[in-house]
């Protein structure tokens, strides 16, 4: 059996649309823009700059590294990246040293993070962090910055700790 609809059935549907969608919107709208705040930054790249790693045996290496000096950039990192090349990297600065925890939570790539003295001194390389891992990651020491490569890079590249890192907020650069 087929229904039919007068014209002015439609015009009271549309007459209660146009009433009650705008306000369920407008309700909706601080969590689309969170949403906006969150995600685009995700893919959008930080200030980028270079890096230099001087390893014991003389070798250097050279990363091309976004700065993460805001705490809305630091709190997002390398989130819902899906690759980093060999030579990129993460630089995650301090105003003074103290004791650093990291995590990957959303982090959807391994990363080897590269704690750093003051001096450009690395202290500790956590190798290949698991990814999505909500596992808390410390420094262990007072450090200025970390360093966040892709996974495996520092064994591939003989990176360890005692090695230097120069850049402008270390003392030793």
């Amino acid at each position: 059996m087929a229904t039919v609809q007068s014209s002015s059935s439609k015009g009271a549907a549309i007459c209660v649309a146009l009433f009650i969608f705008p306000p369920l919107f407008v309700a909706a709208w601080p969590f689309m823009n969170a949403l906006i705040d969150i995600v685009p930054p995700a893919y959008a790249k930080m200030r980028e700059d270079t890096l230099k790693i001087l390893s014991a045996g003389g070798a250097e290496h050279s990363f091309t590294i976004e700065v993460a000096t805001t705490e809305k950039e630091k709190a997002l990192g390398l989130m819902f990246r899906t690759e980093l090349r060999d030579n990129q990297g993460m630089l995650f600065p301090y105003p003074v040293e103290r004791g650093l925890q990291m995590w990957m939570h959303n982090t959807y790539i391994s990363l080897d993070m590269l704690f750093i003295r003051t001096d450009g001194t690395i202290m500790r390389i956590e190798e290949r962090a698991e990814p999505l891992s909500d596992r808390v990651i410390s420094s262990e020491t007072p450090v200025l910055a970390v360093l966040e490569i892709p996974g495996g890079a520092a064994a591939r590249l003989g990176i360890k700790a005692g090695d230097k890192v120069r850049y402008p907020i270390f003392s030793g650069s």
